[in-house]
């Protein structure tokens, strides 16, 4: 249910604050004061365009919020939270801003959202009927949503099992479509992932050998220098004939230092550091006589170990770049030529799949027609009885339910509303065979049948009632309360006799002082309805006979 709603400097009203309650809200004024600013104010927050014209004269934004309760069955609650928003407790605060300069902006529990979230949001919450909605009914597609309204449970546990199966049904569908319109390039694909495979099977790569390589590559390479550089160092380090290798005059040094052992601590240190650099000049100089010894000079090898490079560059140039990417690429490779090479097995048993499922959708489809078919006389009686209580006695509408051999979203089945005004004239589709102001009625007479299924908790009706009058207007009145008794009904009306039937009134009054117009919005008690219904009625509140008249629509009201 919406609780509450305010607009600021939107159109003609520069500040409104309407609290709604449950049942049936009128909202009345004189022409051009600003009443559809109120339905105005829930298109923007159901996501319709931004318009700049909407912003009042002079102010720098327009902005319009609401606080509706969220009922339990609906999907909003997670809606808001993914988007960032939140609920306080089971109220969500809907938002839009309307910049002078043209920019708009939509808020969902307090975080900004795409404006085509709130439509998401508010087709749960919300549904409008205008004189531009009366359109909707025009077509097939909600032609076809009234009858499954009325079916109910019926037909909607059939869907439950059509729906799934149908969609199963269309990715076989397309898949198969795929797989055999596409033959050639997937035979294309094979061969060429066939060949690959085999280049790189040839091969052989194994994890990190490409760092291997291309050590032992530098060794052999440059074995000879490296003999040579490590035999000198050795030799000056350990095997100098005259005395003068570094080990020697270590050593020399460690026996002048001897000498004066245990007079100073200082001196006793240095001592001790140069007998460490001698330990390890023998360490090293062994450690570079057996390098020397070891390191392999076999041209042979080298050879062998560059091409192995040369053939792993070039698997890395063709699926590479490196060693890992040409590894990932095979094992993936292989999972797809497996796939392809099964092509003709997917297909079998796609077809075969199709084939058993096919039955048992034509059978669901069936049963849904069926439905439909029983469904449609009694959509067309109680919708006829609703439209001679609105002046339309020799109404007839004609629900007809085709059916074709191709299979739909929603079974096989069309659904088309013919309709005739006047007894003699021939049922006609709606778009052909009804006025305006007949679409009206016929909309509403459709609510009104339609009522205690409706899934949305708030309607809104704006001058739907156009081109109706007497006692169709009364009828009117008391068919939005009677809809009031399933749902929260708002209704901007001109009409007296339907905002007779109201639990709650709102009057938008204007005031023009010669250089801005402004209007104001409030909650009518009971007392000050009989003025308005009188200024309704006879275009002036001070009408003694208009007055009486208000009372007697009110009594009449009150006894339905």
């Amino acid at each position: 249910m919406w609780q509450h709603l305010k607009l600021s400097s939107l159109g003609v009203i520069d500040s409104a604050e309407l609290e709604l309650d449950s049942g049936f809200t009128v909202i009345t004024g004189e022409t051009g004061a600003g009443k559809t600013m109120v339905v105005t104010a829930l298109g923007l927050l159901r996501g319709d365009r931004a318009d700049l014209g909407l912003v009042r004269h002079g102010a720098e934004r327009a902005s319009v919020s609401a606080s509706i309760t969220v009922p339990e069955a609906t999907d909003v609650e997670r809606s808001v939270t993914a988007a960032g928003g939140e609920l306080d407790g089971d109220v969500v605060v809907l938002g839009r801003v309307l910049s002078a300069q043209g920019r708009s902006r939509a808020v969902a529990g307090g975080a900004t959202v795409p404006a085509a979230l709130l439509t998401t949001l508010t087709d749960e919450l919300l549904a409008v009927h205008g004189q531009s909605d009366q359109h909707r009914l025009l077509r097939p597609a909600a032609q076809r949503a009234a009858l499954d309204h009325l079916a109910g449970d019926a037909l909607q546990k059939v869907l439950d099992e059509y729906v799934p199966a149908f969609t199963r049904w269309k990715e076989i569908e397309t898949e198969l479509s795929a797989l055999r319109d596409h033959a050639r390039e997937r035979a294309q694909e094979l061969e060429m992932l066939k060949h690959g495979l085999e280049e790189v099977a040839a091969v052989e790569p194994v994890p990190g050998e490409e760092e291997e390589l291309r050590a032992e590559e530098g060794r052999l390479a440059h074995a000879e220098a490296l003999v040579r550089a490590a035999t000198t160092a050795h030799a000056l380090l350990t095997a100098d004939d005259d005395g003068t290798d570094a080990r020697t005059l270590v050593a020399s040094a460690t026996a002048a230092l001897q000498e004066a052992a245990g007079h100073d601590d200082g001196l006793d240190d240095l001592a001790g550091r140069v007998r460490e650099i001698g330990i390890l000049l023998d360490e090293v100089g062994a450690d570079l006589g057996s390098y020397s010894a070891g390191v392999e000079m076999d041209p042979a090898r080298l050879s062998v170990v560059q091409e192995r490079l040369a053939a792993l560059t070039s698997l890395q140039r063709r699926y590479g770049p490196s060693l890992e990417d040409v590894l990932e690429w095979s094992r993936v490779s292989e999972a797809r030529v497996h796939s392809l090479d099964h092509d003709d097995d997917t297909i079998t048993a796609l077809e075969a799949e199709r084939d058993q499922l096919l039955p048992s959708l034509r059978d669901l489809a069936e049963r849904l027609g069926e439905i439909r078919r029983e469904t449609a006389g009694r959509l067309a009686e109680l919708t006829e009885a609703e439209l001679a209580q609105l002046s339309m006695p020799s109404a007839q509408l004609h629900v007809e339910v085709s059916t074709s051999e191709e299979l739909r979203a929603h079974g096989c089945d069309d659904v088309e509303l013919l309709f005739a005004a006047n007894n003699g004239a021939p049922p006609r589709p709606l778009a052909k065979g009804a006025s305006g102001g007949e679409l009206s009625r016929l909309m509403l007479a459709l609510e009104v049948v339609l009522a205690d299924r409706t899934s949305v908790p708030t309607l809104v009706f704006d001058e739907v009632d156009a081109g109706i009058g007497g006692r169709a207007a009364v009828e009117v009145g008391r068919r939005l309360s009677r809809l009031a008794e399933h749902a929260q009904v708002l209704a901007v009306t001109h009409l007296p006799q339907v905002a007779a039937f109201a639990d709650h009134h709102f009057h938008v009054a204007k005031d023009d002082d010669g250089q801005v117009t402004s209007s104001t919005v409030r909650r009518l008690p009971d007392h000050e309805r009989v003025d308005e219904l009188a200024r309704m009625l006879a275009g002036q509140d001070d009408s003694a006979a208009a007055q009486e008249h208000a009372r007697e629509l009110l009594d009449l009201a009150e006894r339905s």
